[in-house]
């Protein structure tokens, strides 16, 4: 239900940490006036945005383990956000849609990219609740979490430092978790058993990946 990826390599957090050093931040509600539960910043500069928008998409979409856990088709342009000491984000749901310049996208998957030491900051996990679970996240810079958007989460609040992170939302080809994670788990299988297994029934085994791909995956 949930995967946590090496997504960026040392110099790529090192670039994230720079632009975000020298590029203003502005209340995270700018964008949901509304959402009370919302007290963080936003990543406030177009030029920045995009130069660390495009640096952290194509550090996912390089990603062998993430191409294969979400199947993505679609992803919203990742913003970093920070939280200072007193900030966090109340406990809510991702919006099932999410409007991008020409574009609407379904989120099915949330992906939190962590960029700072979990040292520089106190407070500030990621609290997902899947089922009966509380699970919390506090990964180490250039980790990802990849986790369903349904799910309620909060980050929790930070009383000392600053957390840095980045956020995206994916729409994946397999909208169905079930689907989505039985396909996961074949490929995973394929790919550590594969080599060994006799060919013939190895090209079976590919027959069937291919054909739950192709009957349950949406149209490119």
């Amino acid at each position: 239900m949930y995967r946590v990826l090496q997504i960026l390599t040392d110099a790529e957090v090192e670039q994230c940490r720079k632009i975000a050093a020298a590029a203003p931040f502005v209340d995270g509600r700018i964008s949901n006036p509304h959402n009370t539960a919302k007290a963080n910043e936003q990543l406030h500069d177009a030029a920045a945005y995009q130069k660390s928008s495009e640096l952290l998409k194509q550090a996912m979409a390089r990603s062998e383990e993430f191409r294969e856990f979400a199947f993505p088709v679609a992803m919203a342009p990742p913003m970093m956000t920070r939280y200072r000491p007193s900030m966090r984000y109340g406990a809510h749901a991702d919006a099932a849609f999410i409007q991008l310049p020409g574009a609407t996208i379904r989120s099915d998957l949330s992906c939190t990219i962590f960029l700072n030491d979990p040292k520089d900051y106190d407070g500030g996990e990621l609290h997902i609740r899947i089922g009966d679970a509380d699970l919390t996240f506090k990964l180490q810079p250039g980790e990802a979490i990849v986790y369903p958007s349904d799910t309620l989460h909060q980050v929790e609040p930070v009383t000392k430092g600053e957390r840095l992170v980045a956020i995206t939302f994916i729409q994946s080809r397999i909208q169905d978790p079930f689907r989505r994670n039985l396909l996961f788990e074949l490929n995973e299988v394929a790919a550590l058993e594969g080599l060994k297994m006799d060919p013939e029934n190895f090209n079976r085994l590919q027959l069937v990946q291919q054909n739950l791909l192709r009957y349950w995956g949406e149209k490119p």
